[in-house]
């Protein structure tokens, strides 16, 4: 009876708590990606359009989703800051069975995540490493590189100019 009593009373502390604390997710580094939020049209290099990517805000603004969509591919990424190791992560997945796991952080005025070292069919091992920036005209980069073990860029696999769409 009194673990009972006991539970009873931390679990509705923590009810209670949780109810009046303030925004848990407002501090400045959880708005450093802020930058990618909205409706874009993503053009390559020579101003092709390529895709459409709404980017939002969910769960109280503890999370910004991505969904992507071009000719053939669709996706979707979940970006969070990581208040324990003061990082920030992207978890992405796609209708085309591809899924990838990126870690980083804001500096710079970039946003740099990589994935760990994967092993390549080409080279021993490799790397991915998307990188969006900001630009004076509001519009924003993503360059994704691969790199091999040393960090040496062996190709860019995408980049892309998102422009917000009207």
């Amino acid at each position: 009876m009194k673990t009972t009593f006991f539970l009873l009373t931390f679990l509705l502390g923590t009810y209670s708590y949780s109810q009046n604390t303030p925004c848990a997710c407002c501090s400045d580094e959880y708005h450093q990606f802020d930058f990618w939020i909205g409706e874009w049209d993503v053009f390559d290099t020579t101003g092709n359009q390529v895709g459409q990517n709404t980017i939002e805000r969910q769960q109280d603004g503890c999370v910004i989703q991505e969904n992507w969509a071009s000719k053939n591919t669709t996706g979707t990424s979940y970006n969070y800051f990581n208040a324990t190791d003061s990082t920030w992560n992207q978890v992405w997945i796609d209708n085309q069975a591809g899924s990838l796991v990126l870690k980083g952080k804001f500096s710079d005025g970039a946003m740099r995540l990589r994935s760990e070292l994967l092993i390549g069919k080409k080279v021993a091992f490799y790397r991915n490493e998307i990188i969006w920036t900001l630009h004076d005209d509001g519009t924003v980069s993503q360059q994704w590189n691969i790199l091999d073990e040393n960090d040496t860029i062996l190709s860019v696999a995408f980049l892309g100019i998102y422009q917000k769409r009207e």
